[in-house]
Formats: structure tokens, sequence, C-alpha cells
């Protein structure tokens, strides 16, 4: 899961929240026609289609747990994760930790902590891996900063860079992606995004051409 994705998702179920001391249950729906994660298929080109519930309350706790298929055969993806955001005056912040597991796949789980603060329309952070069950080098540092704007009736533009800084030697890369969405209301939401890999190390196969995909996501 994407990490913009989660803090979305909590910012949502937070400003969701009234009364004292009360607490959001929410959940989402979703499919795109290519899953990328970081830049990278994660389904090998194929669609997906995805879900999840995430509960926060009010002092800025929240957990959750998000799964999505992964095309090919390949079994699915299943995400749980907890964290604390807030604010400090005008300065968001999002702290947390996330368990990525393949219950059809083989030592490919791993975890990660992450990072982030935002400002008005920009957003940035960083997440560490701190345990692989396949027993590969740990340590990847991903980062990334992100920015977006409202133009109006219901539509949206936002762009993210990243870099994977990876402890294998020659697989560091860096990616960015344009979205435009456009919200229907009760029929969701819809965008159109367009994702590059750029600046890979020798090491990488990464498939650097423009891959676009469109994607469809309701919360509730």
């Amino acid at each position: 899961m994407k990490l913009n994705k989660i803090a979305i998702a909590v910012g949502a179920a937070v400003m969701g929240l009234s009364g004292i001391a009360q607490a959001e249950l929410s959940g989402n729906i979703g499919a795109t026609s290519n899953y990328l994660w970081r830049g990278v298929s994660q389904t090998g080109d194929d669609a997906a289609i995805s879900g999840g519930v995430d509960y926060a309350n009010e002092s800025g706790f929240y957990a959750g747990t998000w799964i999505s298929t992964l095309g090919n055969g390949s079994g699915e993806e299943l995400d749980l994760y907890a964290g604390f955001s807030g604010e400090s005056g005008s300065v968001g912040y999002d702290l947390g930790v996330i368990y990525y597991a393949y219950p059809s796949g083989q030592d490919a789980d791993f975890t990660e902590i992450y990072a982030g603060l935002s400002f008005g329309p920009v957003s940035g952070g960083v997440a560490y891996t701190v345990d692989k069950e396949s027993g590969t080098d740990e340590s990847d540092l991903y980062y990334y900063l992100s920015a977006g704007t409202d133009l109006g009736d219901g539509w949206s533009l936002g762009a993210t860079v990243g870099y994977y800084d990876m402890e294998a030697d020659d697989m560091d890369y860096s990616h960015g992606q344009i979205d435009v969405s456009k919200s229907m209301g009760e029929l969701g939401d819809f965008t159109l995004s367009v994702s590059n890999v750029f600046d890979q190390d020798s090491g990488q196969s990464l498939d650097n051409d423009m891959m676009p995909f469109i994607s469809w996501s309701k919360s509730f």
C-alpha cells in the first residue's frame, strides 16, 4: 500500500469524528488497471481489485488493514498497519509501522516503519525496512515528496517523486507519478495516472517506459 493512501484514508476518518472520545470505522474498495507501488507494477501489468478497513480515534491513533489481488495467479498482498497522526500548528505529522504479507507466496513478507510531514499542499516522508522474512538485506530506505491541488468541480491534480535506496548492490532507483482525479460523489473517485521509473542502477531490470493506468476507489 502506498503511504500517501494510508494518510488520505486516516485523514478522512479523523475529519469525520464527532463528539467526545468517539472513534470511527471506515472502509474502502478499489480497482485499478495496474497496481503500481513505488513505481513498480505488483501485478505484472495486470488489473487488481482491493479493499480495506480503517479505525481511527480523536487521539490520533489509527490502525487498519488492506488487501489487493496481485494478478498472474500470484495470490494477494495483505497489509496491516498502525500509527499516530496529528497536527502541530500548520504542520501535519504521521508516524507508524506497516507489515506487508503475501499469504500465497514464500519468504516475501517484510515490515517498515514510516514517518511523514505535511504543510499545506506538500507532503513528504521516509519508510525504513526493519525486517524481511526472506533474510535478505534489510535497512532499505524509501523517500518521497508529494504535492496536490484542488482544481475545482471535483477535479484534483497530484504529483509524487520517490527514491528507493536499497541495501542490496545496484538496486537503487527513482520514480515519478502524476495523478488527475475526479470525484463523482456516491460513484466514488476516478484517477488517471502516469508513472515512470528513472535513474535506476545498472543491476536493476525495471520497466522504464511511461506507464499509464486508471483507478477507481470508494470510501464508506
